[in-house]
C-alpha cells in the first residue's frame, strides 16, 4: 500500500500563514503537519508516498530531504494549483501503482484514525466522524444502503446517515480506474475549480465504498486561523 498526499494549493484561507510557506509546512506542536504525515504512514506500515506539490514546492521538497522519515516519496508537480483539488488529483492519476491512501495535505489526526481506514475490512473506504453534524463548510461522508454514495458539502435529499469526512480515501489498486473515470467526466468539462470529493460522485455509484467511523478520536482540518488554535489547544493535547 502507498499513499497519494494532495499538497499543492495555496491555502488562500488560511494567508497570513500561507504567504509564507506551504499549509502542510505549519508546526503544531514543534512538527510540521507533513512530517506527521509521514511518520504516521511509516508506523503503520506505508513506506512509499506520492506528493502532489505545486506551490512553494521547493519548500516542501526541502523538507523532504532534510527528513522523509524512512518514506519513499516521489513528487508530481501539478503547475495549476491555483486550480481547484481536482487538478490535483487528476495528475496524480497514474500514482495509483498500488492499493493507496488519498490524503489531503491539511489535517492534524491521531495515528489510529489512520490506522483504521489501513485495517478496514472494506478494500475501498472513508473515514466518518459521526459526531459531526453539517453546519456548512463540512465535507460530508454520505451512506446508503450500506455504502457511501457521496462525499460533499451539498447534501443529497435521500441518504440514512452521514458524518463528517476526515479527508482520507482508501483505493483499491484494481479499482482506480473507476477513479480516474469518475474524474475524466468533469475534466473533459474543464471543470477545473471543482473540489475532487464532487468529482468521485460516479465513482462512489461504480464501485462499493465502505466506512470507519472514528467519532472520539482526535482530529481537525486545518483551513482558518482560528483552527490553528484548536488544534494546539484542543486537538494535541489528546493525542
Amino acid at each position: 500500500m502507498k499513499a497519494i498526499i494532495l499538497a499543492a494549493g495555496v491555502g488562500k484561507r488560511l494567508w497570513p500563514v500561507t504567504q509564507h510557506h506551504p499549509k502542510c509546512l505549519i508546526k503544531l506542536g514543534g512538527q510540521t503537519l507533513l512530517h506527521r504525515y509521514l511518520t504516521a504512514l511509516a508506523s503503520v506500515g506505508i513506506r512509499q508516498a506520492d506528493i502532489v506539490v505545486g506551490y512553494k514546492q521547493e519548500m516542501i521538497r526541502a523538507a523532504v530531504e532534510s527528513d522523509a522519515c524512512g518514506v519513499r516519496v516521489n513528487f508530481l508537480v501539478n503547475e495549476e494549483f491555483h486550480r481547484g483539488s481536482i487538478s490535483s488529483l487528476w495528475i496524480a492519476k497514474t500514482a495509483f501503482t498500488d492499493n493507496a491512501i488519498v490524503m489531503d495535505a491539511d489535517v492534524l489526526f491521531h495515528r489510529e484514525i489512520l490506522q483504521r481506514l489501513v485495517s478496514s475490512p472494506y478494500e475501498n473506504a472513508l473515514l466518518m466522524d459521526e459526531s459531526v453534524k453539517q453546519t456548512g463548510e463540512e465535507c460530508m461522508v454520505v451512506v446508503e444502503g450500506g455504502r457511501v454514495i457521496a462525499l460533499t458539502k451539498t447534501m443529497p435529499l435521500r441518504y440514512e446517515y452521514a458524518g463528517e469526512g476526515v479527508g482520507f480515501l482508501k483505493v483499491r489498486q484494481a479499482d482506480s480506474p473507476h477513479v480516474v473515470a469518475s474524474l475524466r467526466k468533469f475534466v473533459d468539462r474543464e471543470a477545473w475549480q471543482m473540489e475532487y470529493e464532487d468529482a468521485l460522485i460516479d465513482f462512489f455509484r461504480d464501485v462499493k465504498v465502505g466506512h470507519e467511523k472514528i467519532g472520539g478520536l482526535p482530529w481537525t482540518e486545518i483551513d482558518f486561523p482560528e483552527d490553528v488554535t484548536k488544534a494546539e489547544r484542543e486537538v494535541l493535547p489528546r493525542f
